[in-house]
């Protein structure tokens, strides 16, 4: 699991000719042995360090398999994943196939989520932020979680 702080923060980046983008300083040493990269929720990708993929992966075996809703979440997370590595500028690869899922071209949108990094479109992002920054919707939609 990630200590301390977690992965925090909104950094933009451009991924380069060969599909790979710098991801944060700050976010690299969460990141230190395998790091997975996989289709996310809300048409994101997420970037996770191997003990939060490994815990997925443990919640995700524990689901009935006769579920439809347990195929799918297994068919999103493990279908289109992939193992990566940073390379010595701190850059990951980002698989075409995952690169259009996420609707990424160009500029993107690394944020911190706690136990995991997401990369966004920027576009998707800002989409995401206005609802957030609405107070009265950000309070409705937050309400059931007993925070």
């Amino acid at each position: 699991m990630v200590s301390g702080q977690g992965f925090t923060g909104e950094y933009r980046h451009q991924i380069d000719d060969k599909g790979r983008i710098a991801v944060p300083s700050k976010m690299r040493a969460l990141l230190a042995g395998p790091i997975f990269v996989c289709r996310w929720l809300d048409a994101c990708l997420a970037i996770l360090p191997g003990s939060e993929w490994d815990a997925i992966t443990e919640k995700v075996a524990g689901l009935s398999m006769t579920d439809p809703a347990a195929r799918a979440l297994e068919r999103r997370l493990f279908g289109g994943a992939v193992e990566a590595e940073l390379d010595r500028q701190g850059r990951i690869l980002l698989p075409e196939n995952l690169r259009q899922f996420a609707g990424l071209d160009g500029e993107v949108v690394v944020v911190g989520s706690r136990s995991h990094a997401e990369i966004w479109a920027p576009a998707r992002w800002d989409a995401q932020m206005a609802v957030l920054d609405d107070d009265a919707a950000f309070g409705a939609a937050i309400s059931g979680l007993r925070i």
